[in-house]
């Protein structure tokens, strides 16, 4: 099978590199790709927003599955231009990519659906984002309708703060605060049938103890040893499957990946936002986890047979990801710094640990910083202990000038 895959972040890097150990997988292609994604894929210059030239360079590369990774893409038709020239494409078509495009539209779904989540009003006016902030009071939870790239949303108890985000969105959910931990749980879907993946659990914030802003991710881990068991079986029953439903009901199905980011709140679980790709960095923790050759799944999943896909198979083994970014973010990022040590990662830490790129490019001979998360250092190990140990020894031989990441990524859960 010749695959082509859209994007050039840690996610898209996640992907090909399990698609780089898939036999069934002849020819990978990447666009636009990254540094490290060079490395398993072949690269090609593309604007990942313009559905006809991706259409038209997946032609060209009689690729016979394309897989979009980031949602702006997504929401933007893409995934439909794909398919129109008549291959096959795992991503949802931009009126079900909507559910992440469109907090308002994702809330109407989980009505429609009965699905458990944040009471909330949809405010376009100061006097109603005023009324909506007293309505809830603190801890404010103020949510950009469209797409953030996962900065669109402030949690904070100062009023002045909420309001001001509010006031810069064109339209804006509030929220009631959702108390408990959150997981990220992500399922493949063909518009109908519906495989859950494993549960994982991001780091939103920038700094340790989840001080400091909001960030797109800092860090993952996976499996959630304090999970219940049924969570799974649950969310499947109570979020996934319903959603799925009606957008099928609408006409309007919902192919691709589904991510159901949750809060396991002393009511029950409740469903933060819906997203309608891989999660960034989630996908580098549940994608070292799985077992099943990934290339079939997606493909079935493109082609409405997902229900002929045997169960998929896990390892025992725990992952972790540890994001590196760089100075200054999430604010404006510096870029152009080289980075180095990745060649004594490869040496030393394989094949337990490796390091996935996001914000990278080819500098000459030298790779440098190309973003704002330039690096996902992910490891596995028999337990969280052991795959936390591996990944943070990997990231201490990583050298990039003013950067910063996360010491505590899976520390509670790995029981230190």
């Amino acid at each position: 099978m010749k695959v082509l895959v859209i994007g050039g972040g840690a996610r898209e890097h996640a992907l090909c590199r399990s698609l780089s150990l898939d036999p069934d997988v002849t020819a990978l292609h990447c666009a636009p790709g990254n540094a490290g994604i060079g490395e398993v894929a072949e690269l090609h210059p593309v604007d990942a927003l313009d559905g006809a030239a991706v259409a038209r360079l997946a032609t060209e590369l009689a690729a016979e599955l394309v897989v979009v990774g980031p949602e702006a893409p997504l929401v933007a038709g893409v995934a439909d231009a794909v398919r129109s020239a008549g291959i096959p494409c795992f991503g949802p078509s931009r009126e079900a990519a909507e559910l992440e495009g469109s907090k308002a539209f994702a809330k109407d779904v989980m009505a429609a659906a009965g699905v458990p989540t944040a009471r909330s009003y949809l405010c376009t006016t100061p006097e109603e984002i005023d009324q909506a902030l007293d309505a809830f009071g603190a801890p404010y939870v103020v949510k950009d309708d469209g797409l953030a790239a996962g900065k669109g949303v402030v949690v904070t108890d100062d009023l002045a703060a909420a309001r001001e985000h509010a006031l810069a969105c064109d339209r804006v959910v509030i929220e009631e605060f959702l108390d408990g931990p959150e997981v990220s749980l992500f399922a493949i879907t063909d518009g109908q049938t519906v495989v859950p993946l494993t549960p994982a659990q991001d780091f939103k914030r920038a700094l340790d103890g989840d001080e400091g802003p909001n960030t797109g991710g800092m860090g993952a881990y996976s499996p959630l040893p304090w999970a219940d068991p049924k969570l799974v079986d649950e969310v499947m029953a109570t979020v996934l499957q319903p959603t799925v439903d009606e957008l099928h009901r609408r006409g309007t199905p919902f192919s691709g990946l589904l991510y159901a980011g949750l809060a396991i709140t002393s009511r029950g679980v409740r469903v933060i936002e819906f997203n309608a790709r891989f999660g960034d960095p989630e996908t580098q923790v549940v994608l070292a986890r799985l077992a099943t050759p990934l290339a079939s799944v997606l493909l079935n999943a493109a082609q409405g047979t997902l229900d002929l896909e045997p169960p998929l198979r896990w390892r025992e083994d725990a992952a972790v990801t540890v994001v590196v970014a760089s100075h200054n973010y999430p604010d404006t990022p510096r870029t152009g710094d080289p980075i180095e040590g990745l060649d004594e990662v490869a040496a030393e830490d394989a094949p337990h640990a490796y390091v996935l790129h996001a914000g990278t490019r080819h500098e000459g001979d030298a790779v440098v910083s190309a973003g704002g998360r330039v690096l996902s250092v992910t490891a596995t190990g028999k337990d969280l202990a052991q795959a936390r140990e591996r990944a943070y020894k990997a990231v201490a031989r990583i050298r990039l000038d003013g950067s910063q990441h996360r010491t505590d990524i899976a520390r509670k859960a790995a029981g230190e």
